[in-house]
Formats: C-alpha cells, structure tokens, sequence
C-alpha cells in the first residue's frame, strides 16, 4: 500500500539491524506511519509490513537511501570521519509529516582488506554422445513359410561422450603493502592504508574493538568439467534371429581441475606508537589449496599521518 490517501499524522524509522554503520557497510530502514485513528503501518521486507517505499522521499546527508530503504556509508573512512550521517524522511501527500533519523559511524567492527586472487572457473562439462539408431525389423511371418524368414537389423553404436574441459588456473594473491599509524587525542584510532598494483583501501580503526583481516591468498583451482555419458547402442530389430544391439558409447573423461592461484606477499610498514596494537591485524596469505605462502614481513618505522 501508499499512504499519499491515508490520514496519517506522525512518522518514526530505526535502522536495522544496527542503528549505526560502519564505513563500506548498510542497513535497512523500518518506517512506521501513525494514522489519524492510532493505527500503525509499517514498510515492507525486515519491517515485515505492507507500505511501499516509494510513499516517502528521503534526503539524506553522508549516506546514501535506494528505493529499497536501503542505507548505505561509503567505504572510504575519509567520507565520514567527524560526521554524523542523516536522513529525513517524508510522507508523500503530507508533506508536512516527516521524520529525523541520525546515524552513528562505528570503528569498533572486523574490517577486511581484501587482495585475495579469483578461484578458477569450472571447465565446461563433455557433450553426451548420441544413441545409435534401432535396426530395422526383420520377417518374422510364419504363416507363409514360402517366404522364410529374415533376420533382424542390427542396432547402430551410440558415440562417445566428450571429454570435460580442464579447470582455469586460480589467481594469484596480490603483492600488499600495508601503513599503520596512530592518530591521537582523547580516543585514539588506527589509521591503516593497504594497497597493491590493482587497488587501495583506507580503514579508521577503533583498537577498542575493531580489526582488520588482510587477505592476500591465492584463489583456487577450478575443478574440471565432468565427462559426457557415451550414447546407448541401439537395439536390434526384431526378425529370426533377431539383430544385435549396437555398442554403448565410451563415457567422455573428466577434464583436470585448475592449478592453484600462488599466495600474494604482505610487507607491513607500523608506526612505533601504533606497534602496541599489532594484535589488531590479522595477515593471510595462503596458496589456493590452503597452504602456507611468504611469512608476511612487519616493519617498525615512521609512518606519517595517511590522510
């Protein structure tokens, strides 16, 4: 339902399923209207109700609304610091009808500097072979002996099935370099920018329960196709004798899974006053099927401020 015809007097939302955000993350709005006649009437999907999101206009600041209510903060810490992301909202038809909704900017999250590598595509699976055409029938007239009888036609082969393609190889891990520093005051935060040849990623970390996870493993092989089923021999047409039936077709072979993507290198550059929280990062570089890559190298040395 839309609510521009109904009598509707009073407005509320909440995020969910957290009233704040963190930066790269979204939530959803729950909008509950109040109608003349204390009746409440709540938007569809996570508020589980029947108002349409198109019944309200939405003007926000720091974030960003769909037309699904959908909420969403940039992932880039430098679009929010200091900022308090907010949203009024208004009823279509009562204008004059509005809500406020601020929302808080959380640090203190598990964020993720992704440089891991693609798993490889699955190879593409054989063709099944055809199945081989029935014989033709022969005379089987006994009542008319003059003409004997004849045998039966004998089945064609079903062909073979295709062999499946071969996996594609994993991508390599990126090469990741990763600058920490301390930004200070009465809360200090971990300033972090993690970069390799294809893209950077800026965090604001709270040491005060956030964390960043750095992931620069291989991708998986990806597995080879599956081999085509040969086709079924036709049958043999009836007739005395009867024919034979063809020969099954020989199953196609599976194709082999891809090499693994090689483990990505990670080099750590910490500022000595952000040493103390080290614990805060967690370093992943594995090989595509789970093993151990370069020991990622940390170093202690001046870090100026990132941004």
């Amino acid at each position: 339902m839309r609510l521009d015809k109904v009598p509707v007097t009073a407005l509320s939302a909440t995020l969910s399923p957290d009233p704040g955000l963190a930066p790269g993350k979204s939530g959803r709005l729950i909008i509950t209207a109040t109608t003349s006649d204390a009746k409440q009437l709540v938007t569809v999907g996570v508020g589980h109700g029947n108002v349409l999101f198109d019944s309200f206009t939405f003007t926000a600041t720091t974030v960003t609304v769909n037309k699904k209510g959908v909420v969403s903060l940039a992932a880039d810490p430098r679009a929010s610091e200091g900022a308090m992301p907010h949203i009024q909202i208004a009823v279509i038809g009562h204008p004059e009808v509005t809500a406020d909704l601020s929302i808080p900017v959380r640090y203190d999250v598990a964020f993720v500097a992704n440089f891991a590598g693609r798993a490889g595509l699955k190879g593409i699976d054989g063709l099944d072979g055809l199945a081989g055409s029935s014989g033709s029938d022969g005379s089987v007239d006994i009542s008319n002996p003059s003409a004997g009888p004849s045998a039966g036609g004998q089945g064609g082969d079903g062909t073979n099935g295709e062999d499946g393609r071969d996996g594609d190889p994993g991508q390599p891990g990126g090469a990741v370099h990763v600058w920490m520093t301390l930004k200070g005051g009465d809360h200090p935060m971990l300033q972090v920018r993690a970069a390799s040849k294809t893209h950077t990623q800026l965090f604001l970390i709270d040491p005060n329960g956030g964390s960043l996870t750095v992931n620069a493993s291989g991708g998986a092989g990806g597995a080879g196709g599956s081999g085509g089923r040969g086709g079924r021999g036709g049958s043999g047409g009836s007739g005395f004798p009867p024919g034979f039936s063809g020969q099954d077709g020989r199953d196609g072979f599976s194709g082999h899974a891809g090499s693994d993507g090689a483990a990505g290198t990670i080099v750590v550059s910490v500022d000595s006053q952000a040493e103390p929280y080290l614990n805060k990062l967690q370093l992943i570089n594995k090989n595509g099927s789970g093993g151990p890559g370069p020991k990622p190298e940390i170093r202690i040395e001046a870090v100026a401020p990132i941004w």
